[in-house]
């Protein structure tokens, strides 16, 4: 079990996860009667950026030069703490909640501050933007892990996807509450509309894609699959904590990538059928996810006392 739970958190999360977004742009392009790339794309895309040179922005310092490297490394750290099943086994990073989450803040910061170093206008705002909804996404995914957080009684996620399987703790509405929350967490965290719109090329509507204009070569490769690591890495927390589950942990092996390829066409719907908001309304939206989730911590509060 434990070999099996280590070859799919490694494999998954380090080789599957550029998968994730492929099957997301795949199945929404048959949603619109189009075509479309196949599930393979992203790895296609890879391949051809990693067999490109970088380039070296004029004027831009080290900070630039180690951006993709940091973001990289953070993402690699963030799929070792986020466990596929309540019995896998701990790989040196923990499995501590908070700690994924300032994890996951080192990425965005290290692109952020790539885009004050080369000073580039578009890549400033497309900073700017997403440091705006990173507020917001940042507090209500505090907030909705907080509800499985006071079922499980710990922050270590290995016990939190174990606490929260069965089908007692859905008797109250905490649960479901929280993965109403989370799932706007999920739709920010992967630049997903009504957020963001992942296939404009348009530099005044970008938003996560913007910070990266001035990348190219290998630099944007390690930026792109950081991009898709980070589906990975939300999706799996939606897949074992906020999806009933059972408690045995080869059925929880078992069963995820199978709620992966759901949870990806939840996404491919959810952007076949909505149209990207204005900037200025995507933390409002948000705040409605914490909202939520903060009813749920009272909820349970309540139902427990």
């Amino acid at each position: 079990m434990n070999a099996l739970s280590l070859a799919l958190q490694l494999v998954g999360g380090l080789a599957l996860a550029p998968l994730l977004p492929g099957l997301v742009q795949y199945w929404k392009a048959r949603l619109q009667g189009r075509r479309g790339p196949t599930p393979l794309q992203p790895y296609r895309e890879l391949r051809r950026l990693w067999g490109k040179s970088s380039v070296d922005v004029e004027g831009a310092g080290i900070v630039y030069r180690l951006a993709p490297a940091v973001t990289a490394a953070s993402l690699v750290l963030a799929v070792l703490i986020v466990p596929v099943a309540s019995g896998a086994p701990s790989l040196g990073a923990g499995r501590d909640a908070l700690a994924l989450l300032g994890v996951l803040a080192l990425g965005r910061f290290a692109v952020t501050a790539a885009s004050w170093d080369v000073a580039n206008g578009f890549a400033l705002q497309g900073a700017s933007r997403d440091l705006t909804i990173a507020i917001f996404t940042d507090a209500t995914f505090v907030l909705s892990v907080a509800v499985a957080a006071l079922v499980a009684h710990t922050t270590n996620l290995a016990t939190i996807v174990a606490g929260t399987a069965g089908s007692a703790v859905w008797s109250s509405p905490s649960l479901a509450l929280g993965a109403v929350a989370f799932l706007l967490v999920v739709v920010a965290e992967t630049g997903r509309q009504p957020i963001d719109n992942p296939d404009t090329h348009l530099e005044l509507t970008m938003i996560h894609e913007g910070p990266l204009l001035e990348y190219a070569g290998r630099d944007l490769a390690l930026l792109q699959w950081s991009a898709a690591a980070r589906h990975w890495v939300v999706l799996v927390l939606a897949a074992q904590i906020f999806l009933p589950h059972t408690p045995g942990v080869w059925a929880q092996l078992a069963a995820l990538p199978v709620r992966l390829a759901i949870l990806c066409a939840g996404l491919a719907l959810l952007e076949t059928f909505t149209a990207k908001i204005r900037i200025l309304l995507a933390p409002r939206l948000l705040a409605v996810g914490a909202a939520a989730a903060l009813l749920g911590v009272v909820s349970w509060l309540v139902q427990i006392t």
